[in-house]
């Protein structure tokens, strides 16, 4: 993840409206809703610092570590999706997020933000609505069903909502070295790999190989043991992967470009996930 810096003004600015259909559901103390003001944006961004570089070792800009927030150029364009937990004091409150980059504000930014490590011209050339999943992240203390459950909640009502066809977006092995994740890099190019109309690739100047152990050795099971929780529910819901990896120094991280259709998981997810809307 390759950060920009920008001020964080709300969406609206730009004259892209929350969707009048996408309700708040509550879930006991937490709440899941779009960020509505600079305040909602502030709380995600401290909550990415925490979890990108005070736990997983980004390494900040003198600006980022000075704010103690994860700031760039695009969270000022894009819609936040939050869980807060009303327990919390308000500075602390939102525990889980994830941003929502549509085509529309992609017009706006000049691009996605994948399209800094992944050729994603497969995608941006379909007909249908596309959108890119970003900055996801969750509190150290909150990684639970129940949170998890309203993320996916909270996508799959926007997906809806926008009629979005294909979401996706960058999906992290933590570390830098490729050859520490070769089996989980080679397992994910064998059995995931996006048919063609959906391949994205990494761009040529920052390729890295996935294929880095011999697929008749693979072990299925240990390589899944091997990938993090959020990208285990990506491949649950039927979600391919990319051509090649990329190494994001500044993040501290090993990207892949994870690609999902949206008729696998709206229907499933909104099903399964009966939560009282408030």
């Amino acid at each position: 993840m390759t950060a920009f810096r920008s001020s964080p003004s709300p969406h609206h600015d730009v004259g892209l409206s929350t969707p009048t259909s996408f309700k708040p559901v509550t879930a006991g103390r937490q709440v899941l809703r779009l960020a509505e003001s600079e305040a909602d944006i502030a709380a995600a961004q401290r909550l990415r610092y925490r979890v990108f570089y005070d736990e997983l070792g980004a390494h900040p800009s003198a600006a980022t570590a000075a704010s103690r927030m994860d700031v760039d150029a695009f969270d000022g364009i894009c819609e936040h999706l939050i869980v807060e937990d009303l327990s919390l004091p308000e500075d602390r409150r939102v525990v889980g997020t994830y941003r929502f980059m549509r085509r529309e504000h992609a017009a706006v930014a000049g691009g996605f933000y994948t399209a800094g490590e992944f050729d994603i011209g497969a995608l941006t050339r379909r007909r249908g609505a596309i959108m890119e999943l970003g900055r996801s992240c969750v509190e150290i203390g909150y990684r639970d069903r129940n949170t998890m459950q309203l993320l996916w909640r909270g996508i799959a009502d926007y997906v809806m909502a926008h009629q979005i066809e294909v979401m996706f977006g960058c999906g992290s092995l933590s570390g830098t070295d490729p050859d520490k994740h070769a089996l989980a890099l080679s397992y994910l190019y064998y059995n995931h790999l996006a048919p063609e109309d959906l391949r994205v690739k990494a761009l040529p100047e920052r390729h890295v190989e996935m294929r880095r152990v011999d697929p008749e050795t693979i072990d299925a099971r240990r390589a899944l043991v091997a990938l993090p929780p959020l990208l285990k529910g990506y491949l649950r819901a039927g979600a391919f992967i990319g051509d090649g990896a990329v190494i994001d120094a500044q993040f501290n991280t090993i990207d892949i470009c994870v690609i999902v259709k949206t008729d696998l998981i709206t229907g499933r997810y909104t099903r399964h996930y009966d939560l009282a809307q408030s």
